[in-house]
């Protein structure tokens, strides 16, 4: 067995507390093992297999390259033995099924609108969830979350959406492979994907730099940030010069991406719009590290960049032989990867956007069970599995009496 840690790939480090933790399960498709509240993946199989262990390693290695030594380390030690070539043909057709980067992008033509298309049905199929959870409660509250995380699967496992995502992958890799072969350039896929569009966890960045130049000109509100330390702030700026305007803008931060924190695969963690105290250290950040207007700045000189090394590979592979038809491979191979890269962090960003309108119902239901005295607080339902909170709720007897 090969366990790799689920949470280290997320960015999430800290335990994850029994209903973030069951939640988690319900959501994924691959088997994992509890551990020390960390969830785990065995991926001994992917690792026997000369294809699949390719497609593992640049996976996990584009994340953390980490993972990818620690991996190439037991390889090397040939811990795991390789199987033959019909036994990892019947075994990937069986349970561990690969498909690999190359079969994705066939099925993918490069169209932009593709993605905005994705996007714009998950947008929607969010909504429909924030209007109709609304009139769930008790036992249909939870049957209801149980049928709309299968909604939530479907968005996370769709084949177009993993289509997207493993063309521009494939695309990056392949750029890296052949620049360096026909070039000698090392690694150019990170400058040709700067800046590109549907980029979420970009977007996020910029527009708090965004809410710091609403701020600027009030130094009453900056001055006030400064020394803020209760969460009612948001209230209390509307006293200030400029409050109004600030207090718009990071309520509108809060619309888009409040549902976000750090470590937020942990349903249970607490999230921006519930905590809005937890933007503060970023704005000020932003406020005192750079300049007005730096998000366009910065997004224009991202894209100018990866233009102008486009020009300049093509060029370079044009005097080459062959040069014209790996320019044209080449062309195609940026254009997959600006279109399609972006959209990588968008599935999770659904995920968390689900995962926040599930709390905030549940907590509601914690609520319900503080008034009839089963829990001391809301928070204690954290300490619940999914089912658990499910009997709770259904029985109004706390664990334990």
């Amino acid at each position: 067995r090969v366990y790799v840690s689920v949470g280290h790939q997320q960015m999430m480090t800290d335990p994850m507390k029994p209903l973030g933790l069951s939640f988690f399960l319900l959501t994924t498709n691959a088997p994992m093992r509890k551990a020390g509240g960390r969830l785990f993946v065995d991926v001994a199989p992917m690792l026997a297999s000369p294809d699949s262990r390719e497609n593992l390693l640049n996976t996990l290695g584009a994340s953390d390259p980490l993972i990818k030594d620690a991996l190439m380390t037991i390889i090397k030690r040939e811990f795991i033995k390789e199987l033959p070539k019909e036994k990892t043909e019947l075994r990937a057709g069986k349970s561990h099924k690969v498909v690999s980067p190359t079969g994705f992008r066939t099925q993918i033509e490069d169209d932009p609108a593709i993605v905005a298309d994705l996007i714009q049905r998950s947008q929607s199929s969010i909504a429909e969830l924030k209007q109709t959870i609304q009139t769930k409660s008790g036992a249909d509250l939870f049957a209801f979350i149980l049928e709309d995380l299968q909604a939530l699967k479907q968005v996370l496992f769709d084949p177009q959406s993993m289509g997207v995502i493993m063309a521009a992958m494939d695309a990056s890799a392949w750029i890296n492979e052949k620049m360096e072969q026909w070039l000698g350039e090392k690694k150019v896929a990170d400058t040709l994907s700067q800046s590109v569009p549907n980029n979420i966890t970009s977007e996020m960045g910029l527009e708090l730099l965004d809410v710091a130049d609403v701020i600027r000109p009030y130094p009453e509100v900056v001055a006030y940030l400064q020394k803020v330390k209760d969460d009612g702030f948001l209230d209390e700026l509307v006293k200030f010069e400029g409050g109004q305007e600030a207090r718009a803008a990071i309520l509108s931060f809060l619309d888009k991406y409040g549902m976000r924190c750090s470590g937020e695969i942990d349903l249970t963690k607490t999230r921006w719009s519930e905590r809005p105290l937890l933007l503060i250290p970023m704005i000020l950040s932003n406020l005192k590290n750079f300049g007005p207007h730096e998000s366009r700045r910065i997004f224009a000189q991202g894209r100018q960049e990866a233009l102008n090394k486009e020009k300049e590979l093509l060029e370079r592979l044009r005097q080459l032989p062959d040069g014209a038809e790996k320019a044209k491979a080449t062309k195609r191979m940026i254009s997959l990867l600006r279109n399609f890269s972006g959209y990588r962090e968008y599935p999770k960003y659904a995920m968390i956007n689900r995962y926040y309108v599930y709390k905030q119902a549940l907590l509601k239901e914690a609520e319900q069970l503080v008034q009839k005295g089963v829990i001391l607080e809301k928070e204690d339902i954290y300490d619940l599995t999914f089912e658990e909170l499910r009997a709770v709720v259904h029985t109004h007897n706390g664990l334990g009496r």
